[in-house]
């Protein structure tokens, strides 16, 4: 009977440490750290062209400044009457004209790069929101994980001193069988014999078999022929 209950506590450790590794938190973070690294790359990779646009943005307001700096001047000089010649006073015109349509072009350059600006921006937001989100999301999975293990931990910890004192005074020579049984099928090494069935393989044991278990000593090893695990005789065996 004693083996049985250290085949109890035995299933109920498996159990747990089956519980234990298989927690659906584990698995969602697993998940979800695979989902938060590929955002962060996104994430990176939109922050590198909202970067390089701003440069660009940059760039064209400096060149839109210049240009306008010099229609300015070149207006006032001519406003002021500083060009008298003819011809430089057609040139400048000319290259007034020409001045107002680097302006333009500049200008509707620099509206173009502001929209890409905004839209990187906008995508680069997005995706550190949803990064921030799996972050806050990842610590309460931690935390929820850390405290089952924590309750697992301690239920195992629990059993295993049930377990010290169940395998007192069994033979170490019967107690290694067992293990030996038990690590080949399953984690189950020893099963009750329940109403002339093997509750290891749930067969039926026949009547000749039955016959030599029950003339048996009390103190001798029985095995299931079927699936070969330590017979435990109880009294509800029906020998």
């Amino acid at each position: 009977m004693k083996l049985l209950d250290v085949q109890e506590i035995d299933a109920r450790a498996d159990q747990l440490r089956h519980q234990r590794a298989s927690l659906p938190e584990t698995a969602e973070i697993t998940s979800l750290q695979a989902s938060r690294t590929e955002l962060d790359n996104q994430a990176r990779d939109a922050r590198i062209v909202v970067d390089d646009l701003t440069v660009e943005q940059k760039k064209i307001d400096r060149d839109v400044e210049q240009v306008k700096a010099r229609r300015v001047r070149d207006r006032e000089r001519m406003d002021q009457g500083l060009i008298t010649n003819p011809k430089d006073l057609e040139r400048m015109q000319h290259e007034l004209e020409s001045l107002e349509r680097r302006v333009t072009s500049l200008e509707d350059d620099e509206l173009e790069v502001m929209e890409k600006v905004e839209e990187a921006q906008r995508t680069l937001d997005s995706l550190t929101a949803q990064v921030e989100a799996a972050d806050e999301r990842l610590a309460a999975l931690a935390a929820a994980r850390d405290e089952k293990l924590s309750e697992i931990d301690a239920a195992l910890a629990e059993l295993v001193g049930k377990r010290e004192e169940a395998i007192e005074g069994l033979p170490a020579d019967l107690l290694a069988l067992y293990e030996k049984i038990r690590a080949q099928k399953g984690g189950v090494g020893a099963a009750a014999l329940h109403q002339r069935r093997c509750t290891g393989c749930q067969l039926g044991i026949d009547n000749a078999e039955l016959a030599v278990i029950k003339a048996s000593p009390s103190d001798l090893v029985i095995r299931c022929e079927e699936c070969t695990r330590i017979l435990v005789r109880t009294s509800e065996s029906g020998l």
